[in-house]
């Protein structure tokens, strides 16, 4: 078990990683309006209208008029911007915060928030294919985060990061090392339990679509496997060899 910290990758197309800072600040702001700062109708109404319900989605069940907020397709967008609590987002927004910067500078703004859009689906449609005829919404961001993941260790894989292990021990690591752990926990944790609260189905949805559209979607020249990593300017100005180093009511958790 891991949590990332910190990359020392540098932004090589762009200047500010403007849709990575744009989706944390939307999904802190739809937590607070629809948690701590809501009343329980509104987090009731807000679960049930804008999560994804696979039963709903596939036809298996209708819900009441009352709370139908959006079209049911559109929840497939609409739950990667729900959380049930202030752990659930602040995980999510941490590995947004390390691993979506690099990503949407090998896509692009404009193609980064497709992908990101397109991985959220990606989840909750593998969540619903596992129990269509689940009635429990399906809420979080973290479809749309496995595959933000999964681009990033394909894109770099020997970036160095820093993690904290077994949440005590910091340490440097190869992106491949603790991605490619966390992506085969993923898989089987899935194996092991469809009924846990988490829903690894849709991170491994997520996972799938990540390590798909990244293929077409990145920069005409962005390489898979970049070996070589960007030093930030402020640390090149102070080096002294600046060049380059090669180198049911209960909630599913997504």
């Amino acid at each position: 078990m891991f949590v990332p910290l910190h990359d020392r990758n540098g932004l090589k197309h762009i200047k500010r990683q403007y849709v990575t800072h744009g989706l944390i600040v939307l999904n802190v702001a739809i937590w607070l309006l629809t948690g701590p700062l809501a009343t329980e109708d509104v987090v009731q109404a807000s679960v049930l209208g804008l999560g994804f319900i696979p039963a709903v989605v596939f036809g298996n069940a209708v819900l009441d008029p009352s709370l139908v907020l959006v079209p049911s397709l559109l929840t497939s967008i609409t739950y990667a911007f729900l959380h049930g609590n202030v752990v659930h987002l602040a995980t999510n927004m941490l590995f947004l915060w390390v691993f979506g910067d690099n990503v949407e500078d090998a896509l692009g703004h404009v193609r980064f928030m497709f992908f990101y859009l397109l991985c959220a689906v990606a989840g909750a449609f593998a969540h619903g294919a596992l129990i269509p005829a689940s009635q429990s919404p399906l809420i979080g961001a973290s479809g749309a985060i496995a595959g933000v993941v999964s681009a990033y260790v394909l894109l770099h894989p020997r970036v160095r990061i820093w993690v904290l292990v077994l949440f005590r021990f910091p340490l440097p690591l190869p992106a491949f090392i603790p991605l490619l752990f966390w992506i085969g926990q993923q898989f089987w944790m899935l194996g092991l339990s469809r009924d846990d609260n988490v829903s690894w189905g849709a991170h491994v949805g997520g996972i799938a679509a990540g390590a798909l559209l990244v293929v077409f979607m990145r920069r005409p020249g962005v390489p898979l496997f970049d070996r070589a990593i960007v030093t930030p300017k402020a640390i090149e100005q102070h080096s002294a060899a600046p060049t380059p180093v090669q180198g049911d009511t209960r909630d599913s958790i997504g």
